[in-house]
């Protein structure tokens, strides 16, 4: 399996779209932070908008996705030649829609990635701040087939409504981290997440890597995966992904093993030799140092929130 399929599969994400804004005056919405382990996403399918950020304004036009990996504190202006329009909200058995007087010349879906302390985590904590990716919506476009299917769903809004919807938003998510779209640079952030490396030999030495974290990777063997010297291996990967060859091991390994240890019950000693460390000391000192907590505090967080989640339901 690819890194890329490989990675969103260890996510183990839950996504769901939120609300769906058809309006054809202005509009407004104030997102307030996300809570932990949410990541909002809004997919653009016609019209015009703009999201501010902070100090930092994204202009959105039809076939564009913004993903806030931090879940920022957002606001999203639909920009139209008409003033605001009274507008309901309606409560679907999928999501929320608003809806204005007017004939809809905008169509905004706007939800979230949720993801559970271990490989989700370490996954969006790698990637830009802000990713903002365009698709062309013209035949045969990728984001143009799943927008369909996302709008028929969303019309339904009956019985499976709901889970089609998640399954198609992780595919969006999937365009964008493949690097389908043209992507917009986040500001002090690599133009793209490291996901969507478009040279060859990079995607080999990613692959390798993923596929066998267990290895005692050398520069010089991935440099022969990627068929370059390894110096030059060592300047274009950082220059591709913002982080050196080093680091994307280390931080590989740290994924992979955040997921086996909240979704097995293998001894830590066994985790650590999975990613390729002698010691459990060794790899409890490197999990630390890459993801802020203990393997045996993750295991517990994460066993705890699946606690939590279970008793609301």
């Amino acid at each position: 399996m690819d890194a890329i399929s490989t990675l969103i599969r260890m996510a183990r994400l839950d996504c769901a779209v939120d609300l769906r804004c058809l309006v054809s005056g202005s509009y407004v919405l104030d997102n307030p932070p996300a809570a932990p382990g949410n990541v909002p996403f809004h997919v653009l399918l016609e019209g015009h908008c703009k999201a501010e950020i902070g100090n930092r304004t994204v202009d959105l036009r039809a076939g564009d996705v913004l993903v806030l990996s931090r879940g920022q504190r957002h606001v999203m202006r639909v920009i139209a030649d008409t003033p605001t329009l009274s507008a309901e909200r309606q409560q679907g058995d999928a999501m929320e829609t608003v809806r204005d007087e007017g004939t809809p010349t905008v169509d905004l879906f706007c939800g979230h990635y949720l993801y559970r302390p271990g490989a989700g985590e370490m996954l969006f904590a790698g990637l830009p701040d802000v990713m903002h990716a365009s698709f062309d919506l013209v035949t045969g476009s990728p984001l143009l087939l799943l927008g369909d299917l996302i709008r028929r769903e969303a019309t339904f809004d009956g019985p499976g409504a709901g889970a089609m919807l998640a399954s198609l938003c992780e595919a969006v998510l999937t365009l964008v981290l493949r690097g389908d779209g043209r992507l917009h640079p986040a500001a002090t952030m690599p133009s793209a997440p490291w996901t969507a490396v478009p040279d060859a030999g990079l995607r080999a030495v990613v692959n390798a890597v993923v596929s066998e974290p267990q290895r005692n990777w050398t520069i010089a063997e991935l440099a022969r995966i990627a068929g370059v010297s390894r110096a030059t291996l060592t300047r274009h990967f950082s220059a591709t992904t913002g982080m050196g060859v080093a680091d994307f091991v280390t931080r590989t390994r740290m994924t992979i093993a955040a997921e086996l240890l909240t979704s097995t019950t293998g001894s830590i000693d066994d985790i650590a030799a999975g990613v390729g460390y002698r010691s459990a000391s060794a790899f409890g000192k490197a999990f630390r140092s890459a993801t802020g907590s203990t393997p045996a505090r993750m295991r517990r967080d994460a066993t705890e929130q699946v606690r939590t989640r279970a008793n609301q339901t």
